[in-house]
């Protein structure tokens, strides 16, 4: 990301709230995440630019340095530019040191309070012109893309770092889209002795074929056969868990639905087992010589118009 602006790279505005920062940098992960586009070396590396965007952008204090002008866009120190330290320790920075301390009158003891305030009590100041500071390592963001059924059931999942190193993900049951995984002390190291920062996992889940997630539950349209719908029957149905059986009305009609209690989301926590609801889509199949003579016998005298029936015409 070496001298492209991070702001750019999400397309927001250098005013952008953190809201905004993070939900442009979702729908550009969503875009080129690795996994969504395989073998695309271009798409890859602009996962990586982005992702390094994020990272400067969603940390508080590094966004304010690279705003101010003290780091670059990898996070680098801006060599030209003058701090404190070379200030302080310059014919110019005099009135800041001399035997009394700060200002000739401060002790010691008085100047590490006042580094304290700033930097908190990690820091200690060490001696003429020596600090140590002790801190909390970065977190690192990621973006983990999960299947369908593993996020609703749960299990484990490998990441694959920028650096090639692996960390294993557990994915709790009942995991939703754009949810966030926080690994704890798998962020960046700490500085001075400080502890690690955390990994912060943004979920993606990839569309199922034929289950839909709404909250807990889930929704199935099951195709039917013309017998099954009008004589009734026992039919398989998919779930989350695995197939079952389940019993089609006799006389059932289409977008008919059935629910299976307790066969949505798995319980987690709290949170009750959701429920899965089966829409009936009854599928005529082929239409044999035979169904076509009975259906001219049988509908004169059964007249039925569903349009009308429906308010759809007068």
């Amino acid at each position: 990301m070496a001298g492209q602006d991070p702001y750019t790279l999400l397309g927001v505005k250098r005013e952008a709230s953190e809201d905004d920062i993070r939900k442009a940098y979702r729908k550009l992960a969503k875009q080129f995440h690795p996994d969504l586009n395989p073998g695309n070396k271009e798409a890859e590396e602009r996962f990586k630019e982005i992702s390094a965007a994020y990272d400067l952008l969603s940390d508080p204090d590094k966004r304010a340095r690279f705003d101010r002008g003290e780091i670059d866009a990898s996070g680098n120190e801006r060599p030209e530019r003058a701090y404190y330290r070379g200030h302080a320790e310059g014919r110019q920075g005099g009135r800041y040191g001399g035997s009394g301390g700060f200002g000739g009158e401060a002790s010691a003891e008085d100047a590490d309070d006042l580094f304290s305030t700033f930097f908190g009590r990690g820091f200690r100041a060490g001696g003429p012109g020596g600090a140590e500071i002790r801190m909390r390592g970065p977190d690192r963001h990621y973006t983990l893309v999960v299947d369908f059924l593993d996020a609703v059931r749960g299990g484990m999942q490998r990441l694959t770092l920028p650096d090639g190193k692996t960390l294993d993900v557990a994915i709790p049951p009942g995991t939703e889209d754009g949810q966030i995984l926080r690994l704890r002390g798998q962020g960046g190291p700490g500085i001075g002795g400080g502890p690690p920062g955390d990994a912060l996992i943004e979920i993606h889940v990839t569309p199922h074929p034929f289950f839909r997630r709404v909250g807990n539950d889930i929704h199935l349209d099951l195709p039917v056969t013309l017998a099954e719908a009008v004589l009734g029957a026992r039919v398989p149905v998919a779930t989350p868990s695995g197939t079952v059986t389940l019993k089609v009305p006799e006389g059932s009609d289409t977008g008919r639905v059935l629910r299976l209690r307790g066969k949505g989301v798995p319980a987690h926590g709290r949170i009750p087992a959701g429920d899965e609801y089966v829409t009936l889509v009854p599928v005529i199949g082929p239409a044999d010589d035979e169904l076509k003579e009975f259906l001219r016998h049988w509908g004169p005298k059964h007249p039925f118009d569903p349009r009308r029936d429906r308010g759809m015409v007068s």
